[in-house]
């Protein structure tokens, strides 16, 4: 069971990641935290540790498959699912392996939506079919229209993109010292 992000990083260390998947979910968590504040300013009821901890291990399955850090693939999403329920992570937060690049399927939770999210903004990336489904999910729990969530948020999802570019650099720079 993991209660944090730092025992969740440990997790990923004694399991082999790279220090260059680890300086990447901890920039994906850099755009998770902007999220959760503002889902704080909202005053939605959501997990925060949930976010947390799924952003720092959504991409856990690619210590397994290490090919792709750099490539295309999908084979880390279940492989990193079933290598952290067998380390005794909770479930929902290791189903943020799969729910991560899988958010068009199912019924995902507000939290699953937000990983998901922080995983494309982090890098300058916009997905307008998941920040919808993010906006709907906020709009359903605050019982308002979506336009009325939408502004706020496509501004926030603007902030962390806008950003993007600076955080690749220092992937970048982080991964070569």
């Amino acid at each position: 069971m993991l209660n944090n992000k730092t025992e969740a990083y440990q997790l990923l260390s004694r399991l082999g990641a790279s220090e260059r998947l680890l300086t990447h979910v901890k920039l994906v968590g850099e755009a998770a935290e902007i999220l959760i504040s503002s889902f704080e300013e909202l005053d939605l009821q959501f997990d925060a540790n949930l976010i947390r901890l799924g952003v720092a291990v959504h991409d856990a399955g690619k210590i397994l498959h290490p090919d792709e850090l750099d490539g295309p693939g999908s084979l880390h999403e279940p492989a990193g699912e079933k290598m952290l329920l067998e380390q005794g992570v909770q479930t929902a937060v290791a189903r943020c392996c799969v729910t991560h690049a899988q958010w068009q399927h199912g019924d995902l939770s507000l939290e699953e939506f937000t990983v998901a999210a922080a995983d494309k903004l982090w890098k300058g990336k916009r997905e307008a079919e998941l920040e919808l489904k993010l906006i709907q999910a906020i709009a359903i729990q605050k019982q308002v229209d979506h336009w009325d969530i939408f502004t706020s948020l496509d501004d926030v999802f603007e902030t962390i993109a806008t950003d993007g570019s600076a955080r690749l650099q220092r992937s970048r720079l982080m991964t070569r010292s």
